[in-house]
């Protein structure tokens, strides 16, 4: 808290306080967002898994288990961002299945799908979901 010491506090209190407020839909401007970043890493964790059924290597699967699980946050940190910055009231109103499909994915992307197991369904169906999302967010960028 600036505490008014003096005409200098004041004058300075002006200079720091903007001139033009702005809005934008997004924190950035549109563009930076897109769900292929979460596809992706989506993808890249279920090439893990198989890679990992395949190989007997214990050192091999030691790394691919550290690997998966860090590309899995990474798919579930990209899902956050879409969902919390860039899809807003009104596209939530327009698809309310969205919030649904938000906390499949991440969930499919967590302990109890693709970061805490070795299973290339989860990963199937984490892509499926990751893929509807998409779709809806192309949709948005139409309008």
């Amino acid at each position: 808290m600036i505490r008014n010491r003096g005409k200098g506090t004041q004058v300075l209190v002006n200079l720091l306080r903007p001139k033009t407020t702005v809005s934008a839909h997004c924190d950035l401007p549109c563009g930076v967002y897109d769900p292929a970043q979460a596809r992706i890493e989506a993808e890249s964790v279920k090439a893990i898994i198989e890679k990992y059924n395949a190989n007997e290597d214990p050192a091999f699967r030691a790394r691919a288990i550290v690997i998966k699980e860090q590309r899995s946050q990474l798919v579930k940190e990209h899902l956050w961002v879409l969902w919390t910055d860039y899809f807003k009231p009104p596209h939530f109103e327009k698809y309310p299945q969205l919030h649904t499909l938000f906390n499949e994915a991440t969930k499919l992307a967590g302990a109890g799908g693709t970061k805490g197991a070795l299973d290339t369904e989860a990963a199937d169906k984490l892509l499926e979901k990751i893929e509807e999302i998409s779709k809806i967010f192309w949709e948005t960028k139409q309008g």
